[in-house]
């Protein structure tokens, strides 16, 4: 998915621009990238960080970049921010966006005369590229940013830098967050807000949906009003969001910690310890072993040395060697066991029937699976949760296709979305003799929602029910 941070200070800004980047790299392993800019005009420094972390890549760049403005990000795809010299002036930009109609505003942007598009090494168009095309449509800067936002299908929310300061839009339905931290003579725009607070920001708003601001080291000025309605992504607290960050008010890790217990509330089996699949796995089985009275124990350890962030490479056969590679087990407490173990979810099942054969050779008598969240019936059309070429990647999917001999509809979709369904519960079971546990029991989606804790038509639970 990527995330992003942007500075406007009084004082030179690149230090903060520097860690406040670097607290975002749990949503990325692709790209990272800076920009400043100051007396030398701007400054921008990209570097590849799939293998080593964006401190040790750009080190160098922040010994010798200055300015009191700044922005940057962590991408999982494209080289971000770009430099953009148009009639609005010179801006840096940079998104977090998935532009699910980009085929149909090129052909916009070629039918009113827009010249060309620069493709990357995949043959696609820059996805922040064409966020600025769009802003480039209009005369004024802020009727630019508004019509980019409008324009998509799918969500942006950005970050945009020019010589009187940075403008930041969360997108128009508020699927991703943007939060705004201040300090004496400097405030920042982020995507996650724990990432400032090291650095001596305290909160100070939270976007709304479609709200655009321009932050300079003296204020924040509201440009446009946010939005009502609201559908920000569910995954966030789930799996995307660091252990210390909270969206909307709500804490990611209190909310996984509710997501366990009320999934123990609902449980049968005793097993005899409850672990989590390390990271995002490990607050829902705390939770669960809390609420259970069940012990929860950590027999397989993530090497973090050389594995700490939490993504994975995007080629799926390299995400399943990772998988294998990056998990270390402590046989003395799985040996003769009977294991309970959350993830945050099941996407195509491979990593976890692997983890689960993983426990099998390594001595646990039983491996029963709770995905901290319901089963995933559809790919997500609003981040890049994953870049699956077909709904078929999904093991739901495909073990509904097989059920239902692939005459596949929204309503039976509809059907496999219940919990109390007979074809829900033929699912799963499928499911756990397709993967080999003992048991498969998912989160509910009701009971998902209840422990985020706010208004549940605010949050985008498309990828469980279809409903937008």
């Amino acid at each position: 998915m990527g995330g992003f941070f942007g500075v406007a200070s009084k004082q030179d800004c690149v230090f903060d621009l520097f860690f406040g980047i670097d607290y975002h790299s749990h949503l990325g392993t692709r790209r990272g990238g800076m920009a400043v800019y100051g007396e030398n005009g701007f400054e921008r420094a990209i570097h590849n960080i799939e293998n080593a972390p964006f401190r040790t890549k750009f080190d160098k760049d922040v010994q010798n970049m200055s300015g009191k403005l700044g922005i940057g990000c962590i991408s999982d795809y494209e080289p971000q921010p770009l430099l953009v010299r148009s009639h609005h002036g010179t801006y840096a930009l940079t998104t977090v966006s998935k532009i699910n109609n980009i085929e149909e505003l090129t052909k916009q942007l070629f039918d009113n005369s827009h010249s060309h598009f620069l493709e990357m090494s995949g043959g696609e168009i820059n996805a922040t590229e064409m966020i600025a095309a769009l802003i480039n449509q209009k005369e004024n800067l802020i009727e630019g940013i508004q019509y980019a936002l409008d324009m998509v299908d799918g969500s942006v929310s950005l970050l945009l830098m020019n010589q009187a300061g940075i403008y930041a839009a969360r997108d128009k339905r508020g699927r991703t967050p943007i939060v705004i931290g201040k300090k004496e003579d400097a405030y920042c725009a982020s995507f996650e807000n724990f990432a400032y607070k090291n650095l001596g920001y305290t909160d100070y708003k939270e976007l709304g949906p479609g709200e655009v601001v321009v932050l300079t080291d003296k204020n924040c000025i509201t440009l446009a009003n946010p939005n009502k309605d609201m559908k920000i992504c569910t995954f966030l607290w789930v799996y995307y969001g660091y252990p210390s960050s909270s969206y909307e008010g709500t804490s990611v890790e209190k909310m996984r910690y509710e997501c366990g217990k009320r999934m123990a509330q609902r449980d049968h089996v005793k097993p005899d310890i409850v672990a989590g699949v390390p990271d995002s796995g490990i607050a829902h089985a705390v939770g669960y072993a809390n609420e259970s009275g069940v012990p929860f124990s950590r027999p397989f350890i993530k090497y973090t040395p050389t594995w700490s962030r939490s993504f994975m490479p995007t080629m799926q056969n390299q995400r399943n060697m990772i998988a294998k590679m990056k998990i270390i087990a402590v046989e003395e407490l799985i040996r003769d066991k009977s294991l309970l173990l959350i993830d945050d979810s099941i996407v195509r099942g491979t990593q976890l029937r692997e983890t689960t054969e993983f426990l099998y050779q390594s001595g646990a008598k039983e491996v029963h699976i709770r995905p901290a969240c319901p089963p995933l019936l559809y790919g997500c059309k609003y981040l890049n949760f994953s870049r699956s070429s077909s709904e078929m990647d999904l093991i739901t999917r495909r073990v509904i296709d097989r059920l239902e001999n692939g005459n596949v509809t929204d309503e039976i979709l509809q059907e496999y979305a219940d919990p109390e369904s007979p074809k829900y519960e033929q699912m799963v079971e499928e499911i756990r003799k397709e993967l080999n546990f003992t048991s498969l029991r998912f989160n509910r989606l009701d009971d998902m929602l209840d422990s985020v804790g706010i208004d549940k038509c605010k949050l985008c639970t498309y990828c469980w029910d279809g409903k937008e």
